[in-house]
């Protein structure tokens, strides 16, 4: 069982997103849950590809000692061919992403995973109880937003 995560936190996350994504992008849509946030464009439902904040064990964060958060982006079909497609165009602008994430996005394979795919980044550690964390995670969701959804388009 993880201590300290407020119900709330994801909640609180995805009202930021809402608030602080351009109007350029689209309508963004989010699903919070309590261990984690999908934010996606276009369908009702959340697609194989989406943006992810997620409460991660410290397994999956080799600098966690208790519990990580990864913040970035996933291609989650099945067909581990479909996700090498989803991923090619943004892997190929892997400089112009870079430049908006810094060298904390890493691109390649999913957390705990085979044939899923990932730009994204992991906190080791973090309060889950900080009352900036909400804020941090949301601007660093936005972040993705809006350095990866233009390459995908």
């Amino acid at each position: 069982m993880l201590v300290g995560v407020d119900i709330g936190l994801f909640d609180e996350v995805a009202d930021l997103v809402r608030m602080l994504s351009p109007e350029e992008l689209g309508e963004v849509r989010v699903r919070a849950r309590r261990w984690g946030i999908k934010v996606w464009f276009g369908p009702a439902a959340p697609p194989k590809e989406h943006y992810e904040a997620q409460v991660i064990p410290a397994r999956l964060c080799p600098e966690a000692a208790a519990v990580g958060l990864e913040v970035g982006f996933h291609a989650e079909h099945a067909d581990p061919k479909a996700n090498v497609t989803a991923m090619a165009p943004v892997v190929a602008k892997r400089s112009t992403w870079r430049r908006g994430l810094g060298e904390a996005a890493v691109d390649g394979p999913f957390l705990g995973r085979d044939g899923w795919l990932r730009v994204s980044e992991t906190w080791a550690d973090p309060d889950l109880s900080d009352p900036e964390l909400p804020m941090d995670l949301a601007t660093r969701m936005v972040d993705y937003l809006v350095a990866i959804e233009p390459l995908r388009r």
